[in-house]
């Protein structure tokens, strides 16, 4: 954090995990809005942060500072019930004023088709309905309705047909409930595309693209679980089915949060997964919705130790060093961003602090912290919607993702690291390289180029199992529907080990060599290699050849992880041998060096492998009454 920031001392009787109590999330609010002020703009309609402009451009940037700084001084000052010590909401009505004032000196962006203004806007109605009696209800009539005319842009724009759907949803309930004209298709049709969108489990795609492919990341919980519910609390006495809708949402939200709840490690880290990281720890803001609405599987005690040890994470982490969040994990890493991605954007951990809407005596503040399910015992749960085997150890708190569902494939293209890796976990990043090699399979063709996986397709899978098919491609402009080639890949997880089993369906190109690559480690120094097992000094991974592999190698690297500046992993080799080819390995990531290792490559009374024809079967015995079994058929 900035020089001279002090966060309360820990309070470890109450929080006995993390230290952190319902104070330190008030002061780390104030915090980061202290350290805004001086970036304000002369008349305050604009944040402007230093640094690489989105593809927006710097004047909607400066909005979105404003916004997204907004939405979490109104979590600050709603929770206290109006007590403003900082005076924070006179700051955000002068500039609110001035955003909107007809001919003014800093006019906010007009709110047009598919344009970064609406998301904004989004953010500053939901501030507004926080802060009411303290700021909206303190504008005179002509300032409400130019705030209200710049708002009603949305009531004639079209948005993009994912998340955003919500955004319009939220503007038209702020101008309905604020007594102006409002776009009441907006809120039923939005309701309705989230219908669309639901995949059961209690999970949302992000939108669909017409189905081209699978969209599952985190916007399911801060955006396609979070707004719904807020928009059913604000129009509860004005829209005559809030109050059914709202009970739809607590119950997907309970159900949703029992897979959700494994996404974070016991360093307070969420699994590296998916667009938009750089919102970091908003992925709590879910779990405190679910104590708000009484729709969690969590003790308030749990609730409080997974988001304060988030927030704490990054924090400690340094993504605060110089007071104002990166565009990065800690420090900044442009390679994780999108083109979206502007300086400010990182404030969208603002929705983090929804828990601060919970007052000082509920439970989820006053009970004491308890440890998270976790961390108190091994689990392997296969969340359907998504196809994610999600594999935790208690013993060094590590939460994996094993993905064999969510791909965000729109057309032929880059290979996405954040979507299409085999497995992601909460202590390491995928490798922002050329070519995909960590947590990833690829054919190499004669010009040494690795296949791509793009769009995944589900395939069934026993027990404790997921499986998936991808055509592979090897450039931008291959699309996989046209590829003759296919590779199944099924996996099963335990105790921090992972089977998998890939077969490919070759046209030709016996002879071609096949590639698997493991977890990436990474550091301040170079990863160590001991007897196959790489070492940051605090992780340890490997991966071993069960069939189909000869070779074996340790691919290191510079500036492509996030997590530090040398990164390694490591891989096998194999070579195709006709047309059906089976592969098998045996991964491993821990915080202490594996208790068990293969003791030799291929069929043997630990491992077995038979390929029928149309299945392939493989079974691991790693002693102690761990059996890891994968059934793949294709």
């Amino acid at each position: 954090m900035a020089t001279g920031f002090t966060m309360p001392a820990p309070d470890y009787d109450r929080s006995p995990i993390t230290g952190w109590t319902r104070e330190h999330w008030v002061a780390f609010a104030d915090q980061q809005l202290l350290a805004v002020r001086p970036l304000f703009s002369p008349d305050k309609a604009a944040i402007r942060l230093g640094g690489r402009p989105s593809s927006s451009g710097a004047v909607s940037d400066g909005l979105e500072g404003f916004a997204r700084t907004f939405l979490l001084a109104a979590f600050r000052v709603a929770g206290e019930k109006g007590s403003d010590p900082h005076r924070h909401l006179d700051l955000y009505r002068e500039g609110l004023i001035a955003g909107t004032r007809k001919n003014g000196a800093e006019p906010w962006l007009p709110i047009t088709d598919r344009s970064q203004p609406m998301v904004e806007a989004a953010s500053i109605v939901l501030g507004l309905q926080l802060t009411k009696p303290w700021l909206w209800e303190t504008l005179c009539a002509d300032e409400q309705s130019a705030v209200a005319s710049w708002l009603q842009g949305s009531s004639h724009s079209t948005c993009v047909d994912n998340n955003w759907v919500l955004f319009q949803v939220m503007i038209a309930e702020f101008l309905a409930g604020a007594g102006f004209e409002f776009n009441a298709d907006h809120i039923k049709h939005g309701l309705g595309r989230i219908e669309d969108w639901y995949a059961g489990g209690g999970w949302y795609r992000d939108g669909d693209n017409g189905g081209t492919g699978d969209f599952f990341d985190y916007y399911c919980g801060w955006a396609m679980h979070l707004y719904p519910i807020l928009w059913a609390e604000f129009a509860a006495s004005r829209h005559p089915k809030a109050d059914d809708k709202l009970e739809v949402y607590r119950q997907r939200l309970s159900t949703f949060l029992e897979d959700h709840i494994r996404f974070f490690g016991a360093n307070g880290a969420p699994v590296f997964q998916g667009r938009s990281l750089i919102y970091r720890y908003a992925a709590v803001a879910p779990l405190f919705m679910g104590e708000a609405i009484c729709a969690t599987p969590l003790s308030p005690g749990q609730t409080r130790r997974i988001a304060s040890g988030a927030a704490k994470y990054f924090l400690d982490g340094g993504a605060y060093d110089d007071g104002l969040p990166s565009l990065g994990w800690f420090g900044a890493f442009e390679p994780m961003t999108q083109e979206y991605s502007g300086p400010a954007s990182p404030y969208w951990t603002s929705k983090a602090f929804v828990g601060l809407l919970l007052p000082a005596d509920h439970p989820v503040w006053t009970a004491v912290e308890e440890s998270s399910p976790l961390e108190t015992a091994d689990s392997v749960q296969h969340a359907q919607a998504p196809n994610y085997l999600l594999h935790s150890t208690a013993g060094d708190g590590i939460a994996r993702l094993l993905n064999h569902g969510s791909d965000k494939y729109y057309a032929p293209g880059p290979d996405d690291p954040l979507y299409r890796r085999l497995a992601y976990s909460s202590h390491t990043a995928p490798l922002f390289s050329r070519h995909p090699i960590d947590n990833h399979f690829a054919i190499v063709n004669d010009d040494g180029t690795p296949s791509r996986r793009a769009r995944i397709h589900r395939l069934a899978a026993g027990p404790g199992q997921a499986a998936s098919w991808h055509a592979p491609v090897w450039n931008c402009s291959d699309d996989p529907a046209d590829s003759p080639w296919q590779v199944a890949t099924g996996t099963a997880s335990a105790g921090g080990y992972e089977l998998r089993v890939h077969a490919v369906v070759a046209p030709s190109g016996a002879g071609l060599t096949v590639r698997d690559g493991g977890y990436a480690l990474a550091g301040a120094r170079t990863v160590q290699d001991r007897d196959g097992v790489l070492s940051n000094g605090m992780l340890h991974t490997a991966i071993w050849p069960l069939s189909g592999y000869a070779g074996k190698g340790v691919h290191r690297t510079e500036g492509e992880s996030p997590l530090g500046p040398f990164a390694a992993c490591g891989y096998l080799e194999g070579r195709l041998s006709g047309r059906r080819s089976c592969f098998a390995s045996l991964v491993y990531l821990g915080g202490e060096v594996p208790a068990w290792v293969p003791p030799a490559v291929g069929p043997s009374e630990d491992f077995s492998l038979l390929d029928d024809g149309t299945q392939v079967t493989a079974r691991l015995d790693l002693g102690l009454g761990q059996v890891l079994e994968v059934l793949l058929a294709l």
